[in-house]
C-alpha cells in the first residue's frame, strides 16, 4: 500500500506504450536494469504495483481529458460512450452542422450523411485467464468498448443463432476464421465500428468476438455505434456487407431496443471496401462498389485496415490480460489513436484537396470528351442511359445501368442452340442420320470434354511426384483406363462423320515411333486440328467454333473466379493466420484454387489456339478484339498489376477483366446488342469516376468547414465547464477553471493552425473552376 511512483515514470511510460507499443514489463525492467545492470542488487519486485499504477494513471488521464472531473455528478454518472474522442468531420447537430441542415434538399442530403466501415481483428486475442468479477473494467463502456454485461448478455442469448448461407465467393474466404483455433481463448479477436472517411473509432463500437464474425457480435456492434445517429443518409461498409445486410433490420429485433436505428426515416447504403470487392461475385462489383454510389466521394471503406497496424504491436501483451485489463488498454490506444488522427488534420486534409481538385477537373474532362463522342453516334441512346444512371441514383430499386444485360455467352448455351437447330433440320428432312444416338453437335461437344479430361489427366501425372503410394497410382491407372475407353468409344463415331480420321490417326500413330499409347497424347482430330487435311463436313467446322467461342467465355468466367478467391484467400492469410497448423490448412487450399486457375488459363489457351484455327475457315473475324491471348502476365487479379493508386480508379486493369456481354453478332456492327452494352458501362462508369472526383471536392470543403466548427464549438463547451463545479476549496477551483482554460485554448489553436495551413485552398478550386486568372497559389 505504500508504493508509490512519480507522475513522470507514469507520463514516460503512457506516451512510451502509445507510441512505441512498448509493454509494462518490457518498461519495468528497463527501469529495473537503470538501477543496477548486473542483477548483483536486484531491486524488490513491484511489477505488479506498477501495473495497477499505471492502470489507474491511464484512467484518470481519460476521465480527466473528457471534462467528468468537472462534472458536479462525478466520475459514477458518466454515459457510455462519453469518453470517446469524436471525429470532428462526422455530422453532429449542433456542434458542426448548419442549424438548417436537416432541410437541406433530397439531392444534397448526402453532403451531411455519415459513412461507417465494420472490420474484426483476429490478432487482438485474449486467453481464458481470469475474469470479469477479478479483474472488472474501470470505463464500463464509457469509451470505445461496448458496456460488457449487456454484451455477454445478448450473446448469450443468441449463442446457437443459425446463419443463413452465403451466395457470394468471397464468404467462404472470410470463415477461414473458423479455422483459427478457439481453445483456451476467452476471444478469439475483436470488431470495429470506425468513421469510414477518416479512420475514428465510434463511441461503444468495439467488442470481443468468440469464433468468427458472426453476425450475432456484428450486428451488436453495429446498432451499439449508429443507433443515436441524427444523419438522414448513412453508408455503411463492410467486407461481407452482401451477405450481411440481407435480414439486418428482422436480425435487429433481436437487439436490445434501447439501441434500435430508426431505419425507415434513413437512406442507408450497404458497400463493400474496395480492396475486397474483386474477390466478389460480378453481380457485387455493380452492386456494392463505393465507385458507382452517390454520395462517398474517393471514400474507399478501408479504414479499419489501416488502424489495425497501429494497434496490432500490442497484441502479443494483450493476450495475456484479464478480462478488464485489456479492454481498458485497447481503449486507451484507440483514444489515443483518435487525438493523433485529429490533430493531424491540418496537412491531411491539405494534402487530399491538392489532390482532388485537378483529378476533379481531369475526370471531368475525360466524362465531357467521351460524351461528346457518343452523342454524334449514339444521341438516343446517350439520352436513355442519362434517365436510367439518374433514376438509379434516385432510387436503387430501379434496374442498375452499370449491370451487363446482355445474356452472357456460355458453352451449355451454345450446345442448347446447336441441339434445337438440329432438331428443326431432322424434323425438316427424310435423310436418316449417320449415327442413332449422335449428332454433329453431340460428336463435336463429346470431342472437346475428352481433350479436357485429357488435360487433367495430365496434370493429375504431374503432380503425382516421385514418391506416390502404390494406392494413388492404382487410383490414376483406373482413371487412365476409363478415359482410354471412353475415348475410343468416341474414336468409333467419329469415323462415321470423318471417315479419313482413321488414315489420320494411324499416320500419328506411325509418327509415333512405338511409344505405348496413352489416352493423354491420343490425337483427337477435331476439325481444328485436322486444317483440311481431308474432307469432311465443313458444317462440323462451323459447330466447333461456335462451341469454342463459349468454352473460351467458360474458361474466362472460372479464370476470374479462381483469382477472386485466391486474391481473397491471401489477404485473409496475411491478416489474421497464424501458427503452423491454421497456415498449412490455408496453404492447402490456396494450392488448390491455384490449381484451378492454372486449368482454366489451359482450358482457354486451347480454346483460344483452336478458334485461331477456324477462324478463317469459317469466315469468323474480329473475335480476336474480345479473346486475346492470355499471357501469364495477364493471369492476375483485379487488384493486382497496378501503380500506388491502383485502388482508385487509375491503374490498368488486365484485359480479361475488361470483356463482359458481348453478343455472338460481328463486333465491328454497331448495332452489335453486346457492344452497346459494353459502351453503356463504360460510359456510366466514367461518368460516376467524375462524379465522385466531384463530390470527393465538396466533402473536403465541407469537412474542413465541419472541422473548424468543432473546435470553435468545443472550446466554448470548456469553457462552459470552468466554472461548472465550484467546491470550498479554491485551490481545486483554480485548478479547475485553469485546466479547463488551457484545453480550450488548445482546441482555438489547434483550429488557427489548421485555417492557416489551408488558407489558399479556396483560391485553388476558384482557379480550378476558371473564376480567377491569377498564378497558381503556393501549397
Amino acid at each position: 500500500p505504500r508504493t508509490a511512483a512519480t507522475c513522470s515514470v507514469l507520463e514516460q511510460f503512457h506516451l512510451l506504450s502509445l507510441e512505441s507499443k512498448v509493454s509494462a514489463y518490457e518498461y519495468y525492467n528497463a527501469l529495473a536494469r537503470l538501477s543496477d545492470n548486473t542483477g548483483l542488487a536486484e531491486p524488490k519486485d513491484r511489477y505488479e504495483q506498477f501495473l495497477r499504477m499505471i492502470r489507474e494513471w491511464c484512467h484518470l488521464k481519460m476521465v480527466k481529458r473528457s471534462g467528468r472531473g468537472h462534472d458536479t455528478t462525478g466520475i459514477v454518472s458518466t454515459q457510455e460512450g462519453e469518453c470517446a474522442v469524436l471525429c470532428p468531420t462526422c455530422p453532429h447537430p449542433g456542434k458542426n452542422l448548419p442549424s438548417d441542415w436537416d432541410q437541406a434538399p433530397p439531392e444534397k442530403q448526402w453532403l451531411y450523411g455519415a459513412t461507417v466501415a465494420i472490420d474484426a481483428n483476429f490478432r487482438l486475442k485474449r486467453k481464458a485467464v481470469s475474469k470479469d468479477a477479478v479483474d472488472p473494467s474501470l470505463s464500463c463502456g464509457w469509451a470505445y468498448f461496448v458496456e460488457e454485461s449487456a454484451y455477454k448478455a445478448h450473446i448469450a442469448q443468441h449463442l446457437d443463432d443459425l446463419q443463413e448461407k452465403s451466395t457470394c465467393s468471397s464468404h467462404s474466404a472470410v470463415n477461414m476464421a473458423d479455422t483459427k483455433s478457439s481453445k483456451g481463448l476467452a476471444a478469439t479477436g475483436v470488431g470495429t465500428v470506425d468513421c469510414a472517411r477518416h479512420q475514428f473509432k465510434l463511441p461503444n463500437g468495439v467488442g470481443d468476438l468468440q469464433k468468427g464474425e458472426k453476425y450475432m457480435n456484428m450486428d451488436y456492434l453495429f446498432f451499439s455505434a449508429v443507433h443515436k445517429s441524427p444523419v438522414r443518409v448513412l453508408n455503411v461498409s463492410y467486407d461481407i456487407a452482401c451477405q450481411w445486410h440481407k435480414s439486418l433490420w428482422e436480425r435487429m429485433k433481436r437487439i436490445p431496443p434501447s439501441l434500435h436505428l430508426k431505419h425507415e426515416a434513413m437512406d442507408i447504403t450497404f458497400l463493400v471496401p474496395k480492396f475486397h470487392l474483386p474477390a466478389h461475385i460480378a453481380e457485387c462489383q455493380w452492386m456494392f462498389s463505393f465507385n458507382l454510389v452517390r454520395g462517398v466521394g474517393r471514400t474507399d471503406g478501408e479504414a479499419p485496415e489501416r488502424g489495425w497496424a497501429n494497434i496490432n504491436p500490442i497484441a502479443s501483451s494483450t493476450k495475456e490480460m484479464g478480462p478488464g485489463s485489456r479492454r481498458d488498454t485497447i481503449d486507451d490506444h484507440f483514444g489515443d489513436w483518435n487525438w493523433k488522427k485529429l490533430v493531424s488534420f491540418g496537412p491531411m486534409i491539405l494534402r487530399k484537396i491538392q489532390e482532388a481538385v485537378p483529378e476533379r477537373n481531369d475526370h471531368r474532362e475525360d466524362f465531357n470528351v467521351l460524351t461528346a463522342s457518343l452523342a454524334t453516334k449514339y444521341p438516343d441512346l446517350l439520352a436513355t442511359w442519362q434517365r436510367q444512371v439518374e433514376e438509379w441514383e434516385a432510387d436503387s430499386t430501379k434496374p442498375n445501368p452499370f449491370e451487363v444485360k446482355t445474356d452472357t455467352i456460355t458453352q451449355a448455351s451454345i450446345r442448347l442452340k446447336l441441339a434445337q437447330d438440329e432438331a428443326r433440320a431432322a424434323s425438316g428432312t427424310e435423310e436418316p442420320p449417320l449415327h442413332a444416338d449422335v449428332t454433329p453437335s453431340v460428336l463435336i461437344c463429346a470431342g472437346i470434354d475428352l481433350e479436357g479430361q485429357q488435360r487433367r489427366l495430365q496434370a493429375e501425372y504431374a503432380s503425382l511426384g516421385q514418391h506416390a503410394t502404390d494406392t494413388q497410382k492404382a487410383r490414376l491407372q483406373q482413371k487412365t483406363n476409363a478415359l482410354m475407353c471412353r475415348i475410343e468409344a468416341w474414336a468409333k463415331i467419329q469415323a462415321l462423320f470423318i471417315p479419313a480420321v482413321a488414315a489420320l490417326r494411324e499416320s500419328a500413330t506411325e509418327h509415333a515411333s512405338g511409344e505405348v499409347q496413352s489416352p493423354v497424347n491420343f490425337p483427337l482430330f477435331l476439325p481444328s486440328e485436322i486444317h483440311r487435311k481431308v474432307s469432311f463436313d465443313s458444317r462440323l467446322e462451323d459447330i466447333e467454333w461456335k462451341l469454342r467461342f463459349g468454352q473460351a467465355h467458360d474458361a474466362l468466367n472460372e479464370l476470374r473466379q479462381g483469382l477472386r478467391s485466391r486474391a481473397y484467400m491471401l489477404k485473409f492469410k496475411d491478416r489474421f493466420l497464424r501458427g503452423q497448423g491454421a497456415n498449412t490448412r490455408a496453404r492447402n487450399c490456396l494450392k488448390n484454387v491455384d490449381a484451378k486457375v492454372q486449368a482454366s488459363a489451359s482450358k482457354y489457351r486451347a480454346a483460344h489456339g483452336a478458334l485461331h484455327a477456324l477462324g478463317p475457315l469459317v469466315g469468323q473475324v474480329g473475335w480476336k478484339n474480345r479473346l486475346q491471348v492470355l499471357g501469364d502476365t495477364d493471369i492476375r487479379a483485379m487488384a493486382d498489376g497496378g501503380d500506388e493508386h491502383s485502388m482508385e480508379g487509375r491503374r490498368r486493369l488486365s484485359w480479361i477483366w475488361l470483356l463482359c456481354g458481348y453478343s455472338e453478332g460481328d463486333v465491328e456492327d454497331d448495332s452489335d446488342e453486346g457492344l452497346q452494352d459494353a459502351i453503356r458501362v463504360e460510359w456510366c462508369k466514367t461518368r460516376a469516376r467524375a462524379n465522385r472526383w466531384s463530390e470527393e471536392v465538396e466533402l473536403l470543403f465541407e469537412e474542413k468547414h465541419r472541422i473548424l466548427q468543432f473546435l470553435g464549438w468545443h472550446a466554448g463547451w470548456w469553457l462552459s465547464k470552468a466554472t461548472a463545479r465550484l467546491t470550498d476549496n479554491p485551490e481545486l477551483n483554480e485548478g479547475l477553471i485553469a485546466y479547463a482554460g488551457r484545453q480550450a485554448a488548445l482546441r482555438r489553436k489547434l483550429a488557427k493552425s489548421f485555417a492557416h495551413t489551408w488558407r489558399d485552398t479556396q483560391r485553388l478550386l476558384d482557379l480550378a473552376d476558371g473564376k480567377e486568372e491569377t498564378s497558381p497559389p503556393e501549397l
